[in-house]
């Protein structure tokens, strides 16, 4: 019987390259994002795994995530809930209360209904892994991430809380924080499109972390003998000591 692994946000970035990876290992791979059109693409590049269209923001979507991995040929036993996202760098004192209630939508409540919906499938495999990804934000404030910090960290909450209330079950809960990744797409949407001040995060950084770092990571967490769980992988790039400590080549 095949195993299978469930990415949120596959279409693009750290999501679409973690569905590669975990296919490479020999998972049926379980591709769902929002734009099906890409994840098409992924999907006949990658072979093993199906697409799903899913709005993590969404009940009903996410039930038709579920649905669509009971109908499978498989146990599920990998579970990454990579889609997330940022919105804007407003200080406290002007934040856009949309953009804010669209970070915890998507970072906090996304996570917990596709857990939520998945868990007993997870549990049921006898040996399920549920891997969050995170973000340093989650336990370093910065000024004009108040939003996305207060979003991560209620996301490593619901993390830590999982793993305790699994105890004794076998299920593994995982969580992997990334510092600054270059994807396509974070820094862009976090800014509207503005090219410009998206590349303005990465400017003179001469090696910044890339998605596929981040599925390396994501692979190995999920493929050690079940009795190990990493419960927390924090990975900058070297050039960043912290999250206001980036050497920069200008």
């Amino acid at each position: 019987m095949q195993n299978i692994a469930v990415v949120t946000g596959a279409s693009s970035g750290i999501g679409a390259a973690t569905a590669r990876r975990l296919a490479g290992e020999g998972f049926h791979v379980v591709a769902a994002a929002r734009r099906v059109d890409r994840l098409d693409a992924l999907v006949k590049e990658i072979g093993n795994a199906t697409a799903v269209e899913c709005d993590v923001t969404s009940d009903a979507s996410v039930a038709a995530l579920a649905a669509a991995v009971d109908a499978l040929d498989g146990r599920l036993t990998v579970l990454v809930n990579n889609a997330g996202g940022a919105r804007g760098l407003d200080p406290v004192a002007t934040g856009s209360a949309d953009d804010w209630q669209w970070m915890f939508d998507v970072n906090v409540l996304g996570t917990l209904r596709v857990t939520k919906a998945l868990l007993p499938a997870l549990e049921a495999s006898g040996a399920g892994t549920i891997v969050t990804i995170g973000s340093t934000a989650a336990f370093t404030p910065y000024e004009g991430g108040g939003g996305y910090v207060a979003a991560k960290h209620a996301q490593t909450a619901l993390v830590g809380t999982l793993r305790l209330e699994l105890s004794g079950k076998p299920v593994r809960v995982v969580e992997i924080d990334p510092g600054m990744v270059r994807t396509d797409e974070f820094a862009l949407n976090r800014f509207d499109g503005d090219a410009a001040k998206a590349d303005s995060v990465y400017a003179g950084v001469k090696e910044p972390l890339v998605a596929d770092d981040i599925a390396d990571i994501v692979a190995f967490a999920a493929t050690r003998p079940q009795h190990v769980n990493i419960d927390r992988l924090v990975v900058r790039p070297i050039a960043q000591a912290a999250q206001h400590k980036v050497h920069r080549e200008l």
